[in-house]
Parts: C-alpha cells; sequence; structure tokens
C-alpha cells in the first residue's frame, strides 16, 4: 500500500511555471508506475501524464505536451510534474496516482480505474 500527497499547486499568470510534487510513502514505491489527472470544475478526471517505475518511459496528452514533463526521484519516492507555458484552460485539482505494477510490464495506463491510490489533489489556477 502507498500513500500520496500532492503539494506545489498555486496561481500563476499564463505563460508561468510551476512544479507538482507527489511524495509517496511505503519502501514499494519502485514497483508503482505513476500518474497525474486532473480535474476542472464540472468535468471528469482526466489523464496528464505517466510515468514507469524506473523513469524511463514516459507518456503526456496531447494538450500537454511540450510543456509539461513528468519525473521521478526513487531514492525520495517523489514523482514531479514540471508545466509550463501554462495556458488557463490548465486550471483544475491536480491528482497524482500510482498504479501497482511489480512485474515492472511498463504499461501506461490513462483511465482513473486503473490506478490503485490516489493523492487529495492540489489546486493550479492560471489567470489570462
Amino acid at each position: 500500500q502507498v500513500q500520496v500527497v500532492e503539494s506545489g499547486g498555486g496561481l500563476v499568470q499564463a505563460g508561468g511555471s510551476l512544479r507538482l510534487s507527489c511524495a509517496a510513502s511505503g519502501r514499494l514505491f519502485s514497483s508503482y508506475s505513476m500518474g497525474w489527472f486532473r480535474q476542472a470544475p464540472g468535468k471528469e478526471r482526466w489523464f496528464v501524464a505517466h510515468i514507469t517505475w524506473s523513469g524511463s518511459s514516459t507518456y503526456y496528452e496531447d494538450s500537454v505536451k511540450g510543456r509539461f514533463t513528468i519525473s521521478r526521484d526513487n531514492g525520495k519516492n517523489t514523482v514531479y510534474l514540471q508545466m509550463n507555458s501554462l495556458k488557463p484552460e490548465d486550471t483544475a485539482v491536480y491528482y497524482c496516482a500510482a498504479d501497482w505494477d511489480p512485474g515492472h510490464t511498463g504499461v501506461v495506463h490513462t483511465q482513473p480505474i486503473e490506478y490503485d491510490y490516489w493523492g487529495q489533489g492540489t489546486q493550479v489556477t492560471v489567470s489570462s
């Protein structure tokens, strides 16, 4: 079992940057692929980015490609989401999620139901 806690959200102007962090508890962090999702008011939770257990492979939703970068530090049990060139449409609550992958398959999951553990979310607001 793992618990995850997001931090780093806030208010930023369009074109600015933020870095979100996701700190995970537990000794088996490297057995989890990790994902970031976001949810705007009145909308469904939507996939943003995925990273495999080793960090060697990443995958992004089309609208954030080239602007967002997901990374992880297994020594610190932490996943990051660097967000650059932010747009007002990036405004949402951002969630970190852990996907149990002890076999290190590297399969990319983009649906919320495929993830096992979730954080409480951190608000990102981008003003125009």
